[in-house]
């Protein structure tokens, strides 16, 4: 296999794939773990009459010709939601999606990773041993080109299989509102304070510590963008942690801190004491917890709102048992976020219509809120009927 990497090249395989019939089939690698920044470092593609294309993203650049040439086609990618963010960066963008991943969960499947479905579906067994490499080396070892290649060159028949268990099972329409969904959805805000999800932040108990631990992350960060490389492979989030919690104030107290390690623990220690120095200096001292709009965890309901805990039992109680009738899995019927939002706080008064809306303002498509929004309803109205009638009876 060949990757492209130069302009001429890569208009001559855009010909070819204009040239081709039906849909493209399109996967991309990046080097995850290994890099700042989440950029394609390899796009595979394949579509029938053209052939197996391997780009180059940083080495080409701009795919604006490739992107005016599939942007109307159908798109085949296993598990899509992964890997458009990528391909959007470079300018390439579908109006119309099939994820066999995604298509193989809703069809039931037991497995549903690549291998698995096209072992299945096609009887044909895939090698995964590159699927954590580093994509960003250079050259890029024969054996990762084939492995890469494979993952595009079954993609149009795997969903030609994939689709036909979701035509057998009546689930065809289904399927295309949950991808278009997952083409269409909206990236993730971002995140305010982002240096609060270090893994370990809970054995931070002063505002001080965490003020250290928020200075260090952010020296983290910006060393990680300034050389592209994964922050944690610069310096563990238990470094920061173990750092913060024991405040060191000279050299020789942050060296001797045993979970002070990672590759760049030692080479880059000014930068990790000025860091801490700023944080102990820092007079904005950070808050040990900040209000958010986020629910308590379920397990905690029975006691700060019970009522909301035997909505969210019955209802879940019916979700799951739905879940079993379609052979769906359950958080492909409805996200168990959003049921617990519901639950927590339900629309007054409680009916299917009320209940759909408000699905609906959380995401759900029209199918899910079909299927769900009753359930859900009748659910809550027999909880709130019996809690009622244990009152009367008390009283």
């Amino acid at each position: 296999m060949r990757v492209i990497d130069n302009r001429d090249d890569y208009l001559d395989a855009v010909r070819q794939v204009a040239a081709g019939t039906g849909p493209v089939a399109i996967d991309a690698e990046r080097a995850s773990g290994y890099r700042y920044s989440q950029r394609a470092y390899l796009i595979q593609l394949y579509r029938d009459g053209a052939g197996t294309f391997l780009f180059d993203p940083p080495a080409i650049g701009d795919f604006s010709e490739l992107a005016d040439v599939i942007r109307d086609e159908e798109w085949v990618l296993h598990a899509a939601s992964q890997d458009l963010a990528c391909l959007r960066e470079v300018g390439l963008e579908p109006n119309r999606i099939f994820d066999t991943e995604l298509g193989a969960r809703l069809a039931g499947l037991p497995r549903v990773g690549l291998g698995a479905v096209v072992e299945e579906l096609l009887g044909i067994k895939l090698a995964k041993e590159h699927s954590a490499a580093d994509w960003s080396t250079r050259p890029l070892p024969e054996s990762w080109l084939v492995y890469a290649a494979l993952d595009v060159q079954l993609l149009v028949r795997l969903r030609a299989e994939v689709a036909a268990l979701l035509v057998e099972a009546g689930k065809k329409e289904l399927a295309e509102q949950e991808f278009d969904a997952v083409r269409t959805k909206e990236p993730k805000p971002v995140v305010s304070e982002p240096w609060r999800r270090l893994s370990g932040m809970h054995a931070l108990r002063t505002p001080r510590s965490l003020a250290v631990a928020r200075a260090l992350w952010q020296a983290r960060d910006e060393y990680a963008q300034e050389i592209d490389t994964a922050s944690g492979r610069l310096l563990p989030d238990a470094s920061i942690v173990a750092a913060a919690k024991a405040l060191p104030r000279t050299r020789g107290e942050l060296m001797k801190i045993k979970e002070f390690t990672g590759r760049a623990s030692r080479t880059q220690l000014p930068r990790w004491l000025a860091a801490i120095e700023e944080g102990m200096a820092a007079e904005d001292l950070p808050p040990l917890r900040v209000p958010g709009d986020s629910i308590p965890p379920a397990r905690s309901w029975s006691d700060r709102n019970p009522e909301a805990d035997r909505r969210l039992r019955a209802a879940k109680a019916q979700i799951t048992s739905l879940s079993d009738r379609v052979a769906i899995p359950v958080e492909n019927v409805l996200t168990p976020e959003l049921l617990r939002r519901v639950a927590w706080a339900p629309p007054q008064p409680i009916t299917t219509e009320s209940v759909g809306e408000a699905l609906a303002g959380g995401g759900a498509r029209p199918w899910q809120i079909d299927a769900t929004a009753q359930l859900i309803a009748d659910a809550f109205v027999e909880v709130d009927q019996s809690a009622d009638t244990a009152q009367s009876d008390d009283s």
